[in-house]
């Protein structure tokens, strides 16, 4: 899975023209450690995801890759079960499953978050473009944003701009959790 990320970061990257240096620039991400991350020999966070998704100009759901699909068009309609395509991020406990079409250009994106007892994006706050809202399916989901921090169980939601610094956890040490969470990435321009 790492390098199946990897790469499509790097041809995110080389599509916008843009040079190791000027990603690492841009992100404060050291050169060794993006070039690492594209040839899928690191694992980088949710909160380094984010920060190379917005500055190669997408969503998180840019950065999975495309699904292949049962021989019948949708037109970036509809997305199958067997077609959604997931990013897994093995060492925070988190997997995240696009419900929206892959691929398309969308502004809205919608995914099926996966929390493993004890996953966390880590201690760190972390931003991004857009707007977030989300809605607990199972378990329970540790939400802080700014300096706020909620315990959210089955049947709450959230709704918060995505530039305020936040971050997520499961606390349970025997439960996963399953959130249906919504990305809006605002326009570029």
């Amino acid at each position: 899975m790492d390098l199946a990320v990897g790469r499509r970061i790097r041809d995110l990257r080389r599509a916008k023209k843009m040079s190791l240096q000027t990603v690492a620039a841009r992100t404060k991400l050291s050169i060794g450690f993006i070039s690492q991350i594209e040839r899928g020999l690191s694992s980088p966070s949710l909160r380094v995801l984010a920060t190379l998704a917005d500055v190669l100009g997408v969503g998180i759901a840019g950065l999975f890759g495309a699904t292949p699909n049962d021989g019948r068009a949708s037109d970036g309609v509809v997305t199958r079960e067997l077609q959604r395509a997931e990013l897994k991020l093995w060492r925070t406990g988190i997997s995240k499953q696009l419900l929206s079409p892959a691929g398309s250009e969308s502004r809205l994106n919608l995914f099926l978050v996966h929390l493993e007892p004890g996953g966390n994006t880590g201690d760190e706050f972390y931003t991004h473009d857009g707007e977030e809202a989300g809605l607990v399916l199972e378990g329970e989901m540790m939400l802080t944003v700014d300096s706020e921090t909620w315990s959210l169980k089955t049947g709450d939601s959230f709704r918060f701009a995505s530039r305020r610094p936040h971050r997520f956890s499961n606390p349970a040490d025997d439960a996963k959790a399953v959130v249906l969470w919504v990305n809006c990435v605002t326009a570029a321009g």
